[in-house]
């Protein structure tokens, strides 16, 4: 089993990074909030993973944080839920705020993630609500993590008629090394519909 990686990156996609450990390279899926952070070839990246093996092929998925990965295993555990649909939900909330988002039985922002209706997040809180980590057990009660605002920015982009898809190319455009409101992150994204 493959716990965690640590190595160069080679390459950024939309949905995955291209890893050189030791003398060979490793393709990884991740989800957006991850891959943000993955801004450079070359950089030294440490990721924790999940090797998932099924009848029609091998991956393996990186997280940022050993939060996200735990909620990854979680979702992927839940009948009718696969790696996308939970990569998805990763992409546009972090660990505390799915958490969240589950125990307050928030079926609007849980949809807010591609592949997620109505039917399916009502499953994934049966399923999950009362299972999770509590937000004092993950230590971040109180607080407005990352993955909080990219929710909120998608939201928003949503409420301006934009669709999914095009909110989340915008919202992958926006620089995460840099401390953004809301407010500043929703007209960065609208100044790259612009652009194009």
């Amino acid at each position: 089993m493959i716990t965690s990686i640590h190595g160069t990156l080679e390459a950024c996609r939309a949905d995955q990074a291209i890893i050189r450990v030791g003398g060979f390279s490793l393709l990884v899926f991740a989800p957006s909030t991850t891959l943000s952070r993955l801004n450079e070839a070359g950089m030294e990246v440490s990721l924790y993973t999940h090797f998932h093996m099924r009848e029609d092929g091998i991956a393996l998925y990186g997280f940022a944080t050993e939060a996200d990965r735990d909620a990854f295993e979680q979702l992927i555990a839940v009948n009718g839920v696969g790696p996308k649909v939970a990569l998805a939900l990763l992409s546009v909330m972090d660990a505390p705020t799915l958490y969240k988002a589950i125990a307050d039985e928030d079926q609007q922002r849980l949809g807010l993630a591609r592949g997620v209706g109505k039917r399916l997040a009502a499953q994934l809180i049966l399923a999950l609500k009362g299972k999770l980590p509590t937000l004092a057990a993950t230590g971040t009660e109180g607080a407005t993590p990352a993955g909080k605002i990219q929710a909120e920015v998608l939201e928003a982009l949503i409420g301006l008629g934009f669709s999914n898809s095009e909110a989340q190319a915008a919202m992958a455009k926006i620089p995460q090394d840099q401390a953004m409101t809301l407010e500043q992150q929703v007209t960065y994204a609208l100044r790259t519909f612009s652009r194009q």
